[in-house]
Parts: structure tokens; sequence; C-alpha cells
């Protein structure tokens, strides 16, 4: 199994879902973490990554960690410097339109979105509430474009297009789908030469279905041409990934690993959860389960089974411990406070 692993976590992507399946694995394997200095959750974004933001990281003496996946703005000749030559890097796209969608009602508080009560209010005249010049602007145009590192506001020139998708490709071996969540943890799986187990996971940092509203087409359109830029990103590497399916996997072995992943999934779901599934901020009972809420959001959770065996109930928590709360775990355990 491959240990040595950079993952670019996108905004509002599925990423912290991804997230927990390499806590859980690192955790396993006694792994390393870059994690962001003095122990935070985002390495210094919205700036562009520098080694120095790794806790741990010096340039005189340079030291490795082996997985990198909180979230920053990607700049590979940084991150090349905390990670070992041989890692794998991948990342995970969506669909710009519900992308933006999320976006908005999570990052309610952004310059761009405060003074506006919808998506369409925004789309009407998007320049008199958006400035390429404030801080924050990402979150509303482009954001996975800006998270690799690129200006999301660049002219939109097919020559321009061509050298960001090269760029791309030329630094990541794999793009996953979050619309395709389960093809993309095979496909990882595959990658990684890992086994099925250390791929399940249930969804983390997901919202209240009463928050989300469907767009009407003519919002669809004008979403898209305002982030031209992650429009192309996102069909580009989402036709590549089916290419990859059918060379590497062909569809039908894809729908048997499909289902064996879900099927075990379901099962831990039976063995680990209260109920049926995720449940809303205010029914999570043990409070150290309790996503962060933010925006507009409502961000669900979990209840454990009571009277789990200690092994089991170690899985099950590890499963749906939110981001920042295993994070902080996990900085704990590899940089243990010392005694005064």
């Amino acid at each position: 199994p491959k240990t040595d692993i950079v993952f670019l976590k996108v905004h509002k992507s599925a990423s912290s879902t991804v997230m927990n399946i390499l806590f859980r694995f690192g955790e396993m394997h006694n792994l390393t973490f870059a994690f962001p200095q003095g122990g935070g959750f985002q390495l210094y974004y919205p700036h562009h990554f520098l080694a120095k933001f790794v806790q741990g990281f010096s340039p005189q003496s340079p030291r490795q960690f082996n997985i990198l996946c909180h979230h920053m703005r990607f700049l590979q000749p940084e991150v090349q410097k905390v990670v070992p030559s041989s890692a794998v890097y991948f990342s995970i796209l969506r669909n710009p339109v519900q992308l933006m969608e999320s976006s908005f009602v999570y990052y309610k508080g952004a310059s761009a979105f405060s003074r506006v009560r919808s998506l369409e209010e925004f789309l009407s005249q998007p320049y008199r509430y958006y400035s390429p010049a404030s801080g924050d602007r990402h979150y509303a145009r482009n954001l996975m474009t800006f998270d690799f590192g690129f200006n999301p506001d660049g002219e939109v020139s097919p020559e321009r297009v061509q050298l960001m998708l090269k760029a791309i490709e030329a630094s990541f071996d794999l793009l996953l789908i979050s619309e395709y969540f389960d093809e993309s943890m095979v496909l990882l799986k595959e990658m990684l030469c890992w086994d099925l187990d250390s791929v399940v996971s249930f969804p983390l940092n997901t919202r209240d279905s009463s928050t989300k509203s469907p767009l009407p087409d003519s919002v669809v359109e004008k979403l898209k041409a305002w982030n031209r830029l992650d429009w192309e990103i996102y069909t580009h590497f989402n036709r590549t990934f089916w290419e990859r399916i059918d060379r590497d996997i062909g569809r039908e072995r894809m729908r048997r690993e499909v289902k064996a992943l879900r099927q075990r999934q379901a099962e831990l779901a039976r063995t680990c959860l209260q109920g049926t599934g995720s449940v809303a901020p205010k029914d999570i009972k043990d409070s150290s389960l309790r996503p962060l809420q933010h925006g507009g959001a409502r961000i669900l959770g979990y209840n454990l089974k009571q009277g789990l065996d200690r092994e089991l109930e170690r899985t099950c928590r590890r499963l749906v411990t939110p981001e920042l709360q295993y994070s902080s775990l996990l900085y704990k355990k590899q940089f243990p406070p010392q005694p005064p």
C-alpha cells in the first residue's frame, strides 16, 4: 500500500469525507501528517502554500511527512519540500453549479455574498457585489481554479484553459469526481493499493436538505458562465475519469466493486449507528461528535450505538469523528504537549 500522499482538499466537494479516510489510514499505519503550524486547520489558506506553514518543518533540516491533506492553495515546488518525491497526488472535483450553490450557503458572510439574499440576485449583476481585489473573493468565483493555485479572474481563452488543464495533469495522478464518490473510492483504492475497508466512509460535513433548493435553468447557465474556468476543469476531468475507468477497470468490474463498497458501508452503518444515518446538529448526543456549524448551512452528524465493544467502538467512532476534532486528536498524538 502507498503511504506517501498529497491530497488537495478542494472546498465543498466531499473533501472532508476523503480527509477522514486519510486520517484513519494514517492513524492505523502510524504515518505522519503535515499539520498547519500550531495545530490549526488550514495551511494559511487562502495564501499559496509554503513549506514553512507546516509544523515541524525547517529549511535547515527539511523533514518530510507522509500525508499532506489540510486545506491549502496548491503550489507544487513548496509541497515537494515537505513530502517524499514518491508521493501520490490526487484531488476531488465537483460540478461548479452545485459547488457554488453550496459555497453561497456555507460562506454567507463572505464579502461577495453578504449583501445579497439569493444566488439569483448575486448573478443578476455580480460585479456589483464581487470585487477581484477582496481577500475572500475566491469563495464566490472559480473556487476550484483558485484552490489549484490559478487566478480565478483570469481570461478564459482556449490557450489559457489548455495550459491550466495540462498543468493540473502534470501535477496530479488522479482527480476524483464527487458526484461519483463510490466509483472514485474504487479508483483511489486501486491507485493506492489499499483494501476495501480503508476507503469505506460515512458522508461528513454534509448539510441538511432543508437548506438546499433546486436552481432554475437560467441560473444554472449563468453559474456556468460565471465559473467558466471551473466548468472547463470539471468537464475535462469528468471525461478523463470515465476514460480511466474504461481503461483500467472496466464498467462491469466497477459495478461489482461499487456494490461491494456499498454493502460494506451499509453493514458498518447497521453495526455502528443509531437509527438509519445522519441526524440534525441538535440531535447529536455526544458533543465531541458534533461538527462545526458554518454560515447558513446545518451540518449533519451521527450518533453511535451504545454498548459496542472497545475495538468496534473505536472503529465506529473514527468513521464519524468530524474533521476538526479528528485533526486535533492526531496533532496531539504527533506533537505531544510538553510537560511544563
